[in-house]
């Protein structure tokens, strides 16, 4: 593990693999760390192939600084654009997990010319909007108003996640879902017929709104959120693998 300080002056955790480009940039997703599962794995596949490969951890993530509480979707951005403008060169496939779908499309749009495709991995674009401001309720919004955040009931944490109102604040400055969205290079959605966390019809929509000339959507029956059983993990390696081959 290593650490690079940011533009805001904070430290930045991150694992870096050395090797042959086209590499591969990993974008986690909302709470989670670069240690998960998808992380790792496909970190370990990417060295066995001589592939370069980057994984780190947002501002208020795993190892890396921040108070969460005070962070949101337009920090994070911007976290992962200055880990791919200094820790990486040449053209790379970005590979967003959930949160991390979301942050890659405004990635890619920023520095098209570095992308060399874009896979999402139930990505949950515009989440905040669409997910999270229909369920704020009286009492939550009041709480927001007082605390600055309430808890969110999760499966992953059983101290629930908080939600912040710099969250929903930056989220909805940063909306992809609202504005054209091209990206000039091949996309490849994968989600699993069984997340409960993000239904298919989110990809359904991501699909239909992106202009690309090359943008496909894999459905994978019974495969949940976090998508990281290992035919799952070999579905999103052959896929990062057909990417950084296109134009070879």
């Amino acid at each position: 593990m290593e650490f690079l300080t940011t533009a805001s002056g904070r430290r930045l955790a991150y694992d870096r693999v050395a090797g042959q480009g086209p590499g591969v940039v990993f974008l986690g997703g909302f709470r989670s760390d670069m240690t998960g599962t998808k992380a790792v794995w496909l970190q370990e596949w990417a060295q066995a192939q001589g592939r370069a490969f980057l994984r780190f951890d947002y501002s208020g993530h795993g190892a890396s600084e921040g108070d969460f509480l005070q962070l949101g979707i337009g920090d994070w951005l911007a976290d992962a654009l200055e880990m791919v403008d200094r820790l990486t060169r040449g053209r790379q496939v970005l590979v967003g997990s959930s949160m991390g779908g979301w942050l890659a499309l405004p990635v890619a749009q920023a520095r098209p010319e570095r992308v060399q495709g874009l896979v999402g991995i139930a990505a949950a674009p515009d989440f905040t909007m669409d997910a999270m401001e229909p369920g704020l309720t009286p009492a939550r919004r009041a709480e927001l108003a007082a605390r600055g955040f309430y808890i969110e009931p999760s499966p992953y944490d059983p101290a629930g996640y908080p939600i912040t109102r710099a969250l929903l604040e930056q989220g909805a400055r940063h909306l992809v879902l609202r504005s054209p969205l091209h990206l000039p290079f091949p996309v490849r959605l994968l989600h699993g017929t069984a997340d409960r966390d993000v239904d298919v019809s989110v990809a359904l929509r991501l699909l239909s709104h992106m202009t690309c000339p090359d943008a496909r959507l894999i459905l994978v029956k019974d495969a949940d959120h976090r998508f990281s059983a290992v035919p799952n993990l070999e579905l999103t390696a052959s896929v990062i693998a057909e990417l950084l081959a296109c134009g070879s």
